[in-house]
């Protein structure tokens, strides 16, 4: 194995885990978030050679993913099917694995523009500024997506908010 090829390795040892979570969090789907790194990290292999400055390259690769999910969605050529069965009216209780299940799923309700930038903000815990570079847009545009996307994330979680309300006022 060549020099390039161990430190391609080590570098996706490292952190493909991590690119794997944020990928899940912006397409909601495990196995798509699974397509998305490996899209995202063979990008990177062939331009493994121009990332000469290995201190940003975490935030090389985020750029990689996030453009490879706006990309594809943009193409219209991913479309998801969203299997439900009758809704069962069970109120989430504080703390629990339910709540993180019930807001992941409503995360992939958010438009892609907005949940990326609620991923970059709030997960990967970017500024701004940071966001606005890898998204190649205004900190105004950030914020105005931030909050948009928030407010979309209140509607959808509003009836599981009040259905936990109830629960805990009887």
């Amino acid at each position: 194995m060549s020099d390039r090829d161990a430190a391609f390795a080590a570098y996706f040892a490292a952190r493909s885990d991590a690119m794997r979570g944020t990928a899940y969090l912006l397409c909601g789907d495990w196995h798509r978030a699974e397509d998305l790194v490996q899209s995202t990290f063979t990008k990177l292999y062939l331009a493994w050679n121009r990332a000469s400055r290995h201190e940003v390259l975490d935030a090389y690769v985020r750029q990689i993913l996030l453009r490879t999910f706006l990309d594809e969605r943009r193409r219209g050529w991913w479309r998801r099917e969203r299997v439900q069965d009758e809704a069962t009216e069970q109120a989430v209780t504080a703390d629990s694995p339910e709540e993180r299940l019930v807001l992941l799923e409503a995360l992939t309700g958010v438009p892609p523009r907005q949940r990326a930038v609620l991923v970059l903000r709030y997960w990967e815990d970017l500024s701004v500024e940071e966001t606005a570079s890898l998204l190649q847009c205004s900190p105004e545009t950030v914020k105005s997506q931030a909050a948009r996307g928030l407010e979309t994330l209140r509607r959808l979680l509003a009836p599981t908010l009040a259905a936990t309300r109830r629960k805990y006022d009887e």
